[in-house]
């Protein structure tokens, strides 16, 4: 047990006093211009910052169907170790920052909402909640700092009361826009476009009132007014709700457009007087209390036409029009996320039109490439999350699979099946295929990932298997267990009342089974013929015939000491399991030995695995010899004599050490492959 002394300096160890006193920097405000001027982007606004932000975690380029493509490592989410890791998305998100690029250069997509449209669960509200997580971090770092002003105002006694700004204006705000014209043309002067400081529209109605206020006390001495302000250095956060605000839409009746522009605060009337006076209004919607940050709307076309209004000023004029006061300028990036049926909605209104002309609208799909999809469930389904319960292999797979499948459209092109589709998508070679007919494919269902079974759905049938009796008895899951609680699930699924549909996905779970049922064939044929010594003199034996047969030569029998001709039938027997026909077998026996040739000239020595088409042969070979002397069929009946179960032992043992099986899984797996074999030796027999 750790002493509190111990816990206590862990706590130190992550608590850093100078970090704590340079975020929280304070100064006046001709400290701060100076700041600006040693390093302008200190005064980034909102889109900028957000776009500075996310390359900030830095890019990387591949090439995807002869296509550049490039991943944001900030949608990794490094910030958070991968909680919210966003997984085969770089086309959507690609175009996300795109917007971004573009509205921070201020070429127009600064004065639109970005609308993140797609299917439940394809990760809308992951990427909205890692830009605002981002937030957070970036505003702490040196690269992301940004500063607004408190004032600083005499009281009756004597004192000082501070009044910080209610909607973290930036500072420069307070240059008179006579002169700010000229400033920023010599801040400017020498940066790059992306770079270029933007300082648009006016105070807040409260700073506001307070700058005139003291401008005429002062006569209109400028530089006296700055004495009352403190600069200082403030950090985003949605749960201080400090440039990060997110709208919930709420029941109709119970709407109101106050939430986003703030309201009157109705016991300072009786001591400012007036409900018009600033002082007596709360700026604490939503819209104001995002300014200089972000603002999510979530499911934003189900909110009342009233705050829909509102937007259309927010986006588009940068301003928001409080109870009571004039428009009031703000600066933040808005952004929305809805669905399917929602969108359906929007494009058939068209009493909409204004708000469909300043949107722009993004595509979130589901990853329609199985690796991506496999990385979503083994991020929350890992060993360290799941302790206790081994997941068999393929568990995860096949489930990611049938999601996957679910997403696809049929294709068009003769002789292709589905799951080869899935295959080609995915980057494994198919005879006949290329890069470019991959594309074509793609192109002809550009639609593909909008609709299909959600991650939600997987996420949840893979929860109630490992906590089902089976698995809490077993301490295991595997993929039987989980392809029944799929297709179980079907039968109760909210969304999906169609029953042709259910029907078609009930097809592709079988078409998974059978796919994984091959997979469990073949591993345990590897696993049988994994004996390197075996396999190693199989090979050897194998290629002394051929060098015997190309160089026609004779083979020496190494029992009866006598020259015989090279066995044709061992031979034969080998190549036909990589199914080399008899019309080109002289042609492969000369390759190999060619190959051999070359690698001599080289220095180097032909192994079994050196070639993997004959690697593959030799281990079906052996596989075929070995499954005899195992016995499979025997497993079924349980009647195994002790030479048989010391050979099966070592099957599971390499199913357990190569495969990453337990010993009840592969108990299990050996046993279900020995099933489909004794099934294959009845049908043979018959």
């Amino acid at each position: 047990m750790p002493t509190s002394d111990k816990l206590l300096a862990i706590i130190d160890g992550h608590l850093d006093s100078g970090k704590f006193r340079q975020q929280h920097w304070e100064g006046s405000f001709f400290q701060y211009l100076d700041m600006v001027v040693a390093s302008p982007r200190l005064a980034r606004n909102a889109f900028q910052r957000v776009y500075d932000m996310v390359l900030h975690f830095g890019t990387e380029r591949y090439t995807y169907l002869k296509q550049e493509y490039v991943h944001y490592k900030f949608f990794d989410d490094p910030i958070d170790h991968g909680v919210d890791a966003i997984y085969g998305l770089d086309s959507s998100l690609m175009r996300l920052v795109e917007f971004f690029k573009s509205a921070a250069q201020g070429y127009g997509t600064d004065r639109r909402i970005l609308l993140l449209h797609g299917p439940v669960g394809s990760s809308k509200s992951t990427i909205v909640r890692v830009l605002k997580k981002g937030l957070e971090y970036y505003s702490k770092l040196d690269e992301g700092a940004l500063y607004s002003f408190t004032w600083k105002l005499p009281t009756e006694g004597g004192g000082v009361e501070l009044y910080p700004c209610p909607m973290h204006e930036e500072p420069l705000k307070l240059i008179p826009t006579a002169a700010r014209r000229e400033i920023l043309g010599q801040l400017n002067a020498d940066l790059s476009e992306d770079r270029q400081v933007r300082v648009d529209g006016h105070l807040d109605p409260f700073c506001r009132k307070t700058f005139d206020d003291l401008l005429l006390k002062y006569e209109g001495k400028w530089r006296k007014v700055l004495d009352h302000i403190v600069v200082r250095r403030m950090a985003l956060s949605e749960k201080d709700r400090i440039g990060i605000g997110t709208f919930q839409p709420k029941d109709e009746k119970n709407q109101d457009s106050t939430e986003l522009t703030g309201d009157i605060n109705y016991r300072k009337i009786a001591q400012y007087g007036s409900d018009s006076d600033p002082r007596a209004f709360n700026f604490d919607g939503e819209l104001n209390i995002s300014n200089r940050g972000i603002c999510e709307f979530i499911e934003v076309l189900k909110l009342d036409v009233a705050f829909l209004y509102d937007l259309l000023g927010a986006s588009q004029e940068h301003t928001i029009k409080p109870k009571k006061f004039a428009q009031t300028d703000i600066d933040e990036v808005i952004l929305g996320h809805t669905n399917e049926p929602e969108y359906k909605k929007l494009q058939s209104n068209e009493l909409m039109e204004a708000f469909r002309d300043r949107t722009i609208k993004i595509d979130i799909p589901y990853n329609i490439r199985l690796t991506d999809e496999i990385k979503i469930y083994e991020k929350d389904f890992s060993k360290e999350r799941v302790r206790g319960i081994h997941i068999a292999p393929h568990t995860i797979e096949v489930a990611a699979m049938w999601a996957v499948l679910t997403r696809l459209e049929e294709p068009k092109k003769a002789g292709l099946t589905l799951l080869q589709k899935l295959k080609l998508y995915d980057g494994k070679a198919i005879p006949g295929f290329t890069e470019d007919s991959v594309k074509e494919l793609r192109e002809e269902h550009p639609r593909e990932g909008m609709q299909g079974i959600s991650p939600r759905y997987i996420q949840d049938k893979v929860s109630n298997c490992l906590v089902g009796e089976q698995a809490q008895a077993d301490r295991c899951i595997n993929p039987f267990m989980l392809m029944n609680e799929l297709e179980t699930g079907l039968s109760h699924h909210s969304l999906i009342t169609d029953e042709e549909q259910k029907k078609r996905y009930k097809e592709l779970l079988t078409i998974v089974r059978e796919e994984y049922e091959d997979t469990l064939k073949g591993e345990v044929q590897r696993a049988i013929s994994a004996d390197e010594d075996a396999i190693r003199r199989l090979c050897t034996n194998y290629l002394e015939h051929v060098r015997a047969y190309t160089q026609h030569e004779k083979v020496r029998n190494k029992y009866t000491g006598r020259d015989e001709e090279p066995d044709e039938r061992l031979m034969r027997s080998i190549e036909e399991k990589i199914d080399i026909p008899d019309s080109r077998k002289d042609d492969f026996r000369q390759e190999i030995m060619n190959y051999i040739g070359a690698l001599a000239l080289d220095g180097k020595k032909f192994e079994y695995n050196t070639n993997a088409r004959l690697h593959k042969a030799l281990e079906l070979k052996l596989f075929e010899d070995s499954r005899d002397t195992i016995k499979l069929k025997n497993v079924v009946s349980g009647v195994v004599d002790d030479e048989t179960q010391a050979k099966i032992d070592v099957v599971k043992q390499r199913l357990i050490k190569f495969f990453g099986y337990n010993e009840a899984s592969a108990t299990d797996v050996l046993n279900y492959v020995a099933s489909i074999f004794a099934r294959g030796d009845a049908k043979r027999g018959d």
